[in-house]
């Protein structure tokens, strides 16, 4: 059977191997967003990384051309150490860039993002451009003559899950779209036959038998009348170790033949979050949001 569709490049963050230790297993607790924007007169993807570990919880902002290339990045470290509220000023090409950010008053869950009570805002030559959190008063004050809304498109993200057998997440599949409830459950203890059940807003969507011999594969559902094409692997889970984990992707797509690679997500030598010219060639083609889980088993 063919791997994953792989949306990323040669270089980026790598993710640890499953046989790693609990503490970097921990480490592994981050969500990352991509977004899609228009800057300098060309496409381009900003990057937002929220982390969380047992030194505090972080922020990563990088935007990146259509090239792959990095025009800025910027990282708030655990801020149990450093500001909660701050910002960064940079210049690109003769450009400015702003990054602003509040957590004075950010309420967290057991995630490394924040629920409520923050913003993050990024300002290119005084427009908005991206603006995240619900204290959108409070961060528009910070430029004069910025439109209403930020014009950056979110079209992919990347999360760290965990649990025994109850995997939980929320995800938007289209820009504005309703957010939704996904569940993934799955037994592997001491089970002759496991099964997996994907649930979305506690609907089951998708039922898969006879796991041991179909632990990979990929089938259609629907959600909000748009065809979503979901790809699973959990050959981890079911003959790898105590903490093996397991990838879900969720894909709006028109052709996902379309998004076959050679590399595989599952092969942690070539696993990263570094989107090439090919992704922005997607997205531009209509094919959509992706939503990669990664469900770490816990012990």
């Amino acid at each position: 059977m063919r791997d994953f569709p792989s949306c990323f490049g040669e270089s980026g963050v790598q993710v640890a191997d499953s046989s790693s230790s609990s503490t970097t297993k921990a480490a592994q607790n981050l969500v990352t967003c991509v977004y899609q924007c228009k800057l300098l007169g060309r496409s381009c993807l900003i990057t937002v990384t929220w982390t969380k570990n047992l030194m505090g919880q972080g922020l990563s902002v990088a935007i990146d051309d259509s090239t792959n290339q990095c025009l800025c990045k910027v990282d708030v470290k655990p801020w149990l150490f450093s500001k909660r509220k701050g910002c960064k000023n940079l210049e690109v090409d003769s450009s400015k860039i702003d990054i602003y950010w509040d957590f004075s008053n950010s309420k967290f869950g057991s995630g490394p993002e924040p629920l409520e009570g923050f913003y993050v805002a990024i300002v290119f030559n005084q427009q908005m451009v991206l603006l995240l959190g619900d204290m959108e008063k409070e961060a528009y004050k910070k430029i004069q003559d910025a439109p209403v809304h930020a014009n950056a498109i979110f079209i992919a993200k990347r999360e760290h899950i965990f649990g025994k057998k109850w995997y939980g997440a929320k995800a938007q599949f289209f820009d504005k779209g309703k957010m939704h409830d996904i569940t993934i459950e799955c037994d592997t203890i001491d089970l002759k036959d496991p099964c997996l059940v994907i649930r979305i807003d506690s609907k089951m969507v998708m039922q898969v038998k006879r796991l041991k011999w179909k632990f990979r594969g990929n089938c259609t559902i629907l959600v909000d009348g748009l065809p979503i094409e979901v790809f699973w692997d959990v050959h981890n889970w079911l003959f790898g170790n105590a903490m093996g984990t397991a990838v879900f992707m969720f894909q709006t797509c028109l052709s996902a033949e379309k998004l076959w690679n050679t590399h595989s997500v599952f092969d942690p030598s070539v696993l990263n979050w570094s989107y090439s010219q090919r992704f922005g060639d997607y997205q531009l083609h209509g094919l959509g949001f992706s939503l990669i889980l990664y469900a770490w088993k816990n012990e």
